[in-house]
């Protein structure tokens, strides 16, 4: 039986080469998603409204390996979504695969 698992988790598919945005990714059901895609190897760009959580977070997801950057965003203020997409198309020099909006 171990041989089996072992295949299945050399067969994992991969996310290398792709961007993400996950709203929302410090806490809860964003958090795994941000180290979902950060473990399956995708480029994954996080806000939050809280900058000591996100700094502490991209930390933790940096000392793992993953690709990881954030940015302080309160979702409900305009001003504060489009200066989050520009910073996200300007790391992501416009590609942006996968979008996860919490």
């Amino acid at each position: 039986m171990a041989a089996v698992a072992e295949s299945f988790s050399e067969k994992r598919w991969s996310l290398k080469g792709l961007t993400a945005l996950v709203t929302g990714g410090t806490k809860g059901i964003g958090f795994a998603i941000v180290e979902e895609l950060a473990g399956l190897g995708a480029t994954v760009h996080t806000c939050s409204r809280t900058e000591t959580e996100l700094n502490e977070r991209v930390e933790e997801w940096k000392s793992k390996g993953y690709e990881v950057t954030g940015s302080v965003c309160d979702l409900s203020v305009r001003a504060q979504r489009e200066d989050l997409i520009n910073t996200v198309s300007t790391i992501f020099y416009g590609k942006l695969n996968i979008l996860v909006s919490l």
